[in-house]
């Protein structure tokens, strides 16, 4: 058998797990990384800690999969998370497993997973080279290989591995959707996923910095619930971040022509009677002081003006706590169980998490990664059409899609 020519484009998690499974299986493999090293935005991913994967089966990954997830079931059955998880304790990286399932190395260090990846590049005898690709050659719907700086390199398959729109500063700059449209592939819209999110109330800025944990968020869409989870989240100067609100972008479709909202319950272990009770115990221990100062046992400092100034029109804040009628004291207890945010937009693409859109599954062989349109020419990663929640699950996409690239260029 002829031993396939290979050059991987993008040096992060799709490209050298790519790179280095196509020369596990004999082929002669050049990755090209224009970045001065290698895994730059795997560095950063979870925080400098790598959510490496998520430990479940394929149907709970596959309702953790935001977008066209059915493209994924090659990939994942080649490569599901639990031969993730023992490819990488395989090289000597310990891994540990958190809430949600989350897989994250032992050591919290990105750098060991990195470490790992580069590991099974230099074993398996890929080369690797600190250059720019600047375009794909093709010769009668065929790959020939690619051109960096006026220099022509001559190869029989290229895998595109160079990720999407955020981030820019590791390099991610959009070069991978260049080089499809190039070769005639359609690519889909292009947004942010897993951002950020701006409010149109301005309360978010006299809460900036605040951290809340262990709170319930509801995202609405037209009124109709379509997402809901328990966890974290930050109020920014703009909105509202942390993993909640992550998790919620990812279910937002259309920002421009639906209307969305935000339901925050703040005390979501308690039920109404048991709420009512609570404050009912908090006004009887301060009895005697003005409504404004009797709510910080119940709310952390910097939220207690914004509940004073949102209820200032039903509880006058000067008013006696032994004065507050049985009413006054629903709206304050309705409003620690529906704290609402209207949703403005997302923010720039170059802070979310990862991009929605790429090149379009269709024109792509979901058994194989290779283009349907071009000969020898293969993609994976998030330069795709795929993406999903917080979890791991974009990390184990990478891998499984690579790794699959990585095999059928060697050997088809």
């Amino acid at each position: 058998m002829t031993v396939k020519k290979i050059a991987v484009i993008g040096g992060g998690a799709a490209g050298l797990m790519a790179a280095g499974e196509a020369a596990a299986h004999g082929a002669d493999v050049t990755l090209f990384e224009k970045n001065e090293k290698l895994g730059k935005k795997l560095f950063i991913t979870g925080k400098g800690r790598c959510n490496v994967t998520n430990f479940c089966d394929t149907d709970e990954f596959m309702q953790n999969t935001a977008n066209n997830g059915r493209f994924l079931y090659s990939a994942l059955n080649y490569f599901a998370p639990r031969d993730c998880m023992d490819f990488f304790e395989a090289l000597g990286t310990e891994l540990k497993i958190e809430r949600g399932n989350r897989v994250f190395p032992l050591s919290d260090k990105s750098s060991d997973i990195i470490d790992a990846l580069k590991k099974f590049v230099k074993t398996n005898g890929a080369a690797v080279k600190f250059i720019k690709a600047d375009k794909i050659t093709t010769a009668n719907g065929e790959v020939t290989g690619i051109l960096c700086g006026g220099v022509q390199y001559a190869f029989d398959r290229v895998i595109i591995c160079t990720g999407g729109l955020s981030y820019r500063s590791t390099g991610s700059n959009g070069d991978g959707y260049r080089f499809a449209r190039e070769a005639g592939h359609r690519v889909t819209a292009l947004r942010p996923s897993l951002v950020p999110l701006e409010i149109h109330e301005k309360l978010c800025a006299d809460l900036m910095g605040l951290s809340l944990k262990n709170i319930k968020l509801t995202l609405y869409e037209n009124d109709n619930k379509i997402f809901e989870d328990m966890g974290e989240m930050l109020f920014c100067h703009f909105g509202v971040s942390g993993p909640l609100v992550l998790s919620a972008s990812a279910h937002i479709s259309d920002i421009k022509t639906k209307e969305y909202k935000i339901k925050l319950d703040l005390k979501p272990g308690l039920g109404a009677g048991q709420l009512d009770r609570r404050i009912l115990s908090d006004f009887d221990k301060y009895k005697n002081k003005d409504f404004k100062n009797c709510l910080n046992d119940l709310l952390p400092k910097k939220m207690i003006p914004v509940f004073i100034d949102l209820l200032k029109d039903t509880i006058n804040p000067e008013k006696k706590v032994n004065e507050i009628s049985r009413a006054e004291r629903a709206g304050l207890a309705a409003l620690f169980k529906n704290f609402i945010l209207s949703v403005k937009k997302f923010r720039p693409l170059d802070e979310a998490i990862i991009t929605r859109g790429g090149v379009e599954t269709a024109e792509i062989y979901s058994n194989k990664m290779e283009s349907k349109l071009i000969g020898g020419l293969f993609f994976a990663g998030e330069v795709i059409d795929v993406d999903a929640y917080t979890g791991g699950f974009n990390l184990q996409i990478a891998f499984s899609t690579g790794k699959l690239a990585g095999k059928t260029a060697a050997l088809n």
